[in-house]
């Protein structure tokens, strides 16, 4: 069984639930607690962050950060899904030109409103909106505010268009792909789409999931394990040199540390951050300071 805890760097195929990805890794290396940061849809591929262990404590702090996307926009038919799995609800002959979609991007740049589509797992009265869709259940989602940080054309062809998109947590591509077609007058839905950046986590250090598997038929340890704290991005963090903190830290007492020693401390106002402790690699602690004071909020040891 493997205790250790960090990151894979996964990239998840086309055809296969999240869920379903983590689970494979899981029963092949025994291990005890997986969990994975940002959903993929089923038949998205790309980078799926996975946390081993008690790094599964730290998913909501990948989930914050900005992700990237690839992915092309079939003009001319809306679905019931908002991409190329769902059943055609709306079509239109008309296809909109590149330099009708440059014009409209700016438009898209900051923050949004978006409402999520309706196979989602938005949860709607304490249910996931995906099941209320296969119940045939008539609902609606609000929109919340997303954020699109960069969106740029790739390609563009008669019927179809390929973008780049770097946004913010909560975006839904797929509603992206409705919205943005009913603004240049027709319809549109996803036809492929690839995640290729979760803030540290990029497709080019990914390892397939296949690979992995394989791996663990050679060897019972995986050796594509990040350390815990190498794969957070703009954070305070400070290292922890004596057993004695850490044995304290254990029982969720106080700790003294030397502000001076807190890496990315220049222009941040302490008051108001988490502190990551780490050894190792290893993050064992987050927590507020105090004056030179470390107060525990979550222990990771």
């Amino acid at each position: 069984m493997i205790s250790k805890q960090g990151w894979i760097n996964l990239y998840k195929p086309k055809n296969i639930t999240s869920f379903k990805a983590i689970n494979s890794i899981k029963k092949k290396f025994s291990i005890d607690k997986i969990g994975h940061a940002g959903t993929l849809d089923p038949m998205a591929e790309g980078v799926l962050p996975i946390a081993i262990g008690k790094a599964t404590k730290l998913i909501p702090y990948i989930g914050i950060i900005n992700k990237e996307y690839e992915f092309t926009i079939t003009w001319g038919s809306q679905t019931t899904t908002d991409d190329a799995e769902g059943e055609i609800l709306f079509e239109s002959n008309y296809f909109p030109k590149k330099k009708e979609i440059e014009k409209k991007i700016d438009n898209y740049l900051g923050y949004i409103d978006q409402i999520p589509p309706k196979v989602s797992a938005v949860k709607i009265n304490g249910r996931r909106a995906y099941k209320l869709f296969r119940d045939n259940e008539i609902f609606e989602i609000k929109p919340k505010k997303v954020f699109i940080e960069n969106l740029t054309i790739i390609n563009h062809s008669t019927n179809k268009t390929s973008f780049k998109i770097l946004c913010g947590k909560g975006f839904y591509v797929r509603s992206f792909a409705r919205d943005f077609a009913l603004d240049l007058k027709t319809y549109g839905h996803i036809s492929s789409l690839k995640r290729s950046k979760v803030g540290k986590f990029t497709e080019k250090t990914s390892i397939l999931l296949d690979d992995l598997l394989k791996i663990g038929q050679r060897h019972k340890e995986i050796n594509c394990i990040s350390p815990s704290i190498s794969m957070l991005d703009d954070i305070l963090a400070y290292e922890i040199e004596e057993q004695l903190d850490i044995d304290n830290l254990s029982f969720g007492r106080s700790i003294k540390i030397d502000e001076k020693k807190i890496f990315n401390s220049s222009s941040i106002n302490l008051d108001k951050k988490n502190i990551f402790l780490f050894k190792n690699g290893d993050i064992v602690s987050i927590g507020k300071l105090d004056g030179s004071l470390f107060k525990p909020n979550k222990i990771l040891i």
